[in-house]
């Protein structure tokens, strides 16, 4: 039997669900507390489960490259954070080892878009989690020239450009 691990990521801590630390090993990144106030009631309760068994660490250079060349594709790189994309690179660590499996804990539909490409398990936390997979371009609401690849700026107008839904694929 595969040793269970849930990656939490902001949402799920902004959330005030219970998280259950007996049936698996929660982890998340340093990233996750990057995005926390210090006092507030999310940090509060943010230090009360790494108090109570909430484990954070960093994943490899590799799995952040991967997560990141996936975004890329995907077209959700504009759409991740930095702790966004070393929760995916933490599952995908934990993935390599045969004994061991990770599931996402998240509400972020970017953060399941490319966990689902990568082949990551992943569950909602308050809302249903995706069914269908993304894929984004960039287009420019200037000149309506399309670029598979995401660009900030139009290299033909100079106008910013917008995410564009391209392609929608069932699960």
């Amino acid at each position: 039997m595969k040793k269970k691990f849930f990656i939490i990521d902001t949402s799920a801590i902004l959330s005030g669900k219970p998280i259950n630390l007996t049936d698996a090993t929660i982890i998340t990144s340093p990233g996750v507390s990057d995005e926390l106030n210090p006092g507030g009631r999310d940090y509060r309760r943010f230090e009360l489960l790494k108090e109570t068994g909430l484990t954070i660490l960093m994943p490899s250079r590799d799995a952040i490259n991967t997560v990141k060349q996936t975004a890329q594709k995907t077209g959700d790189d504009r759409r991740l954070s930095t702790a966004d994309i070393e929760i995916i690179a933490l599952a995908l660590d934990i993935n390599k080892e045969e004994d061991q499996e990770a599931t996402i804990l998240s509400d972020d539909y970017s953060i399941q878009n490319v966990a689902s490409t990568l082949d990551i398990n992943y569950q909602g936390f308050l809302q249903k989690e995706i069914t269908k997979k993304f894929k984004w371009v960039s287009r420019c609401p200037g000149c309506g020239k399309q670029f598979n690849e995401i660009k900030r700026i139009c290299p033909i107008c100079g106008t910013e450009t917008k995410n564009h839904l391209s392609q929608k694929k069932n699960l």
